[in-house]
Parts: structure tokens; C-alpha cells; sequence
């Protein structure tokens, strides 16, 4: 992801650097909230209220008497004709992934794996630079995908939510659970690991490894009694320091989670439930040896990604 925000608030507005280009995607993770009535997504040309920018891409679910995704563009102050989608693949507190895929007259719409919709560009794609939410909706992560396998025709049918995504794996989520990256990772990848709490938990733990030695460059070890979670590193045959400060605790027995691990050049940031909960420098200076992520212990799992 060239851009990564992990847990907006909304409403939430943003630049999207450089803008948007034919190729490039936004991507939105989330969760629909109990109550929610509705919730829009907006491509804008600015973020100007008064007068109010143009609306270049208006995608907005509505759950009321006959469920339905509107879509439409604001130009001048001025709604233009409503596009009306009858299918409703998002469902009231059910989490979601959404891509938005931007080509050269289209946007083509993705809701957890399935193509949704298209909507034909009405306003010039190099005047869009703001993307932003409202409604009764929870956000998870935002990012903004650039167009760097543009040489590779695109198959949209099978996106599966796995875009760009470098795990080897068929799919198995059992645990223990081990999955190769296959070329390691780099700053501004995040790797996604969703799940539950075992109802009668001690611990569980994620491991980043190194599978050319038997180096561990990030272990975490969440222990749901003592509310611990220790971080530290196995090189050389030896752990290192150990590292237990937290502002919280997020995990409880047989709770669903989310972990979001993002890589930086000088670290990792540790996000669970939308939430910032910690970093941890690298003590493993080649990321690209960083090869294998393990998940064990305590927990259920749903789903993994890397981004």
C-alpha cells in the first residue's frame, strides 16, 4: 500500500496522495454497524462544504425497507441522474473488505471478493484527490493500491480479496498455522489476521520467522489471564530483552479479533481492532529473511492477508 490509515473515525475525509489513476485501487476494511441505516463512500474533487466539492464517485448502501447501493455524481452543487444497485452485499454488523478499482472510464466495485458494479466516470479522473466516509459504519483500514502490475492483464473475477496479496498458501487456517511469504516483507506492508479467542484460553502467540535459521524476528505472545502480551526477538540461538509495556489489553476469551502487524523501515506497528497498540523495532535488520508468519495456542482463526 502506498498509504495506510489503520482505525478512522467517521466521518473521515483524506487526501489521496498524487491522486488517482487508471490501475490504482482504494481499499477499505471495516464493519457495518447494528443500527446503520445507511453509509456512503466519496471520491471528491476537494473537501471544500461551502460551496460544496464535486462528488466524482458517490457509493452509497441504504438498508431501509428495500436494501439497495445508490450511486451517483454532485457537479456544481447538483445531483446528477441515480444509478441503483438492488443487490445488497453488505450486511448490518457483518465485517467487510471493499475495492474500489479505478480504470481508464470506470470504476469497477468489489464487496468481500465479488464484483458488484461499475460506474462510468462523469467527471475527469485527474480532478479527484480526496476520498470520504460517513454514515453508521466502523473502519477498520483505508489504503490506496498503486498500479504496479499494470503489465499483467487484470482479471477481476477471481480479485478474491487477495490482490497483491504474496502468502503461499491454499487457504488452510488451521492451527498451528504457518504460512510462507515468499519474498519477505517490506516497510509499508501490513499482514491481517482475524479470528477468535478460544472460550477457555491460556495464551496464544504470532511469530514473524526466518526460515533459513531459526531466528524469530517478531514473537508475541498474548496471555489472556495475566493480560500480558510480551514482544521480543529469538536470534542466534538466544531471546532477547523482553517488552510488556501496554496501554491495554485487547483480547478476551471467545472474542473476535483483528490484528493488523504494518511494516516500517525501523519497525513494526501492532494495531487490534482499529486500534494502535504498540511497536516493536527490528532486530532483524534484513526484512526480506522475514519469510514465515506462524500463528499457535489459545484462538480459532478466520482469515489472514498480507497486504
Amino acid at each position: 500500500l502506498s498509504v495506510s490509515h489503520v482505525l478512522r473515525e467517521v466521518p473521515f475525509t483524506g487526501m489521496i496522495p498524487g491522486g488517482l489513476h487508471p490501475g490504482e485501487m482504494v481499499v477499505i476494511q471495516g464493519c457495518v454497524l447494528n443500527e446503520s441505516d445507511r453509509f456512503q463512500f466519496d471520491l471528491t474533487c476537494g473537501s471544500s462544504t461551502k460551496p460544496r466539492a464535486d462528488v466524482a464517485f458517490h457509493f452509497n448502501p441504504r438498508f431501509r425497507t428495500s436494501p439497495c447501493i445508490i450511486c451517483n455524481s454532485l457537479q456544481r452543487g447538483s445531483w446528477g441522474k441515480e444509478e441503483k444497485l438492488e443487490e445488497m452485499p453488505f450486511k448490518q454488523g457483518a465485517s467487510f473488505e471493499t475495492i474500489i478499482l479505478v480504470q481508464e472510464n470506470i470504476f469497477k466495485v468489489a464487496v468481500n471478493g465479488a464484483h458488484v458494479l461499475e460506474y462510468k466516470h462523469r467527471i475527469p479522473l485527474e480532478r479527484v484527490n480526496t476520498f470520504s466516509i460517513s454514515g453508521k459504519v466502523q473502519i477498520h483500514a483505508i489504503g490506496y493500491v498503486p498500479n504496479s502490475v499494470s503489465f499483467i492483464p487484470f482479471c477481476w473475477s477471481v480479485i478474491d480479496f487477495k490482490v497483491r496479496a504474496i502468502f503461499s498458501e491454499s487457504g488452510d487456517l488451521s492451527i498451528p498455522y504457518k504460512g510462507s511469504i515468499l519474498k519477505g516483507v517490506s516497510p509499508g506492508q501490513h499482514i491481517t489476521i482475524k479470528g477468535h479467542v478460544s472460550l477457555f484460553p491460556h495464551s496464544f502467540t504470532v511469530n514473524l520467522r526466518c526460515s533459513q535459521s531459526e531466528n524469530i524476528a517478531l514473537h508475541l505472545n498474548a496471555r489472556i489471564k495475566s493480560g500480558v502480551i510480551i514482544r521480543n526477538s529469538f536470534l542466534s540461538q538466544s531471546w532477547g530483552p523482553e517488552e510488556l509495556e501496554l496501554p491495554c489489553f485487547p483480547f478476551a476469551s471467545g472474542k473476535y479479533f483483528e490484528i493488523i502487524i504494518l511494516c516500517q523501515s525501523h519497525q513494526f506497528k501492532i494495531a487490534v481492532n482499529g486500534a494502535h497498540l504498540l511497536d516493536y523495532r527490528h532486530r532483524v535488520q534484513d526484512l526480506t529473511s522475514i519469510n514465515q508468519l506462524e500463528v499457535m495456542g489459545d484462538l480459532e482463526l478466520q482469515d489472514i492477508k498480507l497486504w
